[in-house]
C-alpha cells in the first residue's frame, strides 16, 4: 500500500530532489495505487511543493525527543527545525508522518511530552522507533528498555493519537522481541524490510507474524482512517467535542 523512500543527511539539496522527484514519478507510472512517502530531513523554501507536484503522497520526519531533551541529542539543528518541515509538508498538501525515538535516556515526562507536541502538530501517521543502541556512537550503552515498557510506550502513543495511524518502527525487533504480535493490536502498521543502518526482521517472517496474529495486509483501495482525515464514508470519527474541548457535546 505504501512504499516510503528514505535518505540519510541534514537535508536533501534541490538536485537531490531532482533526483528523488524522477523516482517519485516513476513508481506512480507504474504502480497508480501505491502511496509514495518522502523521508529526505530537514527541507528548505520549495522543496516540499516540488515533492507533491511530483506525486508525493506523505512525508516523513520525526520530533524525535522533547523539546527540553532535544540539545542533548543533537545540535546540528534544532527542534523548531524540524516542528518547520513537518508544517512545510503539511502546507504543500502532504500527508504527515512524524513521530518517536524511545529509549535515549528521556525521562517519563519526555516522553509524554512529546507524544502531545506530535497531537497538536496532528500528523496523520505516528511512527514509533525504539533506539537501537549502535557500538561506537554517543547512545551506545543507552540500554533503557524492556519489551514491557516498550509496549506501554506504544500503548501511550495510541491513547494519545486514537485517529491516527500508529506505525511501529525500527527498534521494535531488539526491544519489543516476542511481544511483537501483541504490539499489533496497537499499531495499525509497521515498517517492513531493513533500516539504514540495521537490518530488520525477514520479510516473510513479518507477513507470517502479521497472519498468525489474526490480521490482513491491507491492500492499495483498502481505507480504514477516519473520515476527516481520509474523507471516505462510513468511518466512524473520534470525538472532538464535549468534556475535554472547546466545543459543547452535540455541537
Amino acid at each position: 500500500k505504501r512504499v516510503c523512500l528514505v535518505a540519510s543527511g541534514r537535508g536533501p539539496t534541490d538536485k537531490d530532489v531532482d533526483r528523488v522527484s524522477q523516482t517519485i514519478s516513476a513508481i506512480k507510472e507504474q504502480n497508480e495505487g501505491v502511496e509514495v512517502c518522502a523521508c529526505l530531513g530537514l527541507l528548505s523554501d520549495g522543496q516540499a511543493s516540488r515533492l507533491k507536484d511530483a506525486g508525493a503522497d506523505a512525508y516523513n520526519h520525526n520530533l524525535n525527543t522533547s523539546e527540553a531533551t532535544y540539545g542533548k541529542i543533537t545540535t546540528t539543528h534544532t527542534y523548531e527545525d524540524r516542528v518547520s518541515t513537518v508544517q512545510q509538508a503539511q502546507a504543500a498538501g502532504m500527508s504527515a508522518c512524524s513521530g518517536l525515538i524511545a529509549g535515549m535516556g528521556e525521562s517519563d515526562e519526555d516522553l509524554v511530552d512529546v507524544v502531545f507536541s506530535l497531537r497538536e502538530l496532528d500528523p496523520d501517521s505516528v511512527p514509533v522507533n525504539f533506539l537501537i543502541p549502535f557500538e561506537g556512537t554517543p547512545l551506545a550503552k543507552e540500554w533503557n528498555l524492556t519489551p514491557q515498557r516498550a509496549l506501554r510506550i506504544l500503548a501511550m502513543v495510541r491513547f494519545v493519537h486514537p485517529d491516527a495511524e500508529v506505525r511501529l518502527a525500527g527498534g521494535r525487533e531488539v526491544h519489543l522481541r516476542t511481544l511483537q504480535p501483541l504490539a499489533l493490536h496497537l499499531a495499525n502498521s509497521i515498517f517492513l524490510g531493513d533500516y539504514l543502518t540495521s537490518e530488520g526482521q525477514a520479510g516473510k517472517d513479518d507477513l507470517a507474524m502479521i497472519e498468525d496474529a489474526g490480521f490482513e495486509v491491507e491492500g492499495a483501495g483498502t481505507t480504514t482512517l477516519p473520515e476527516h482525515r481520509t474523507e471516505a464514508d462510513g468511518l466512524v470519527t473520534v470525538r472532538r467535542r464535549g468534556a475535554g474541548t472547546e466545543l459543547p457535546p452535540n455541537a
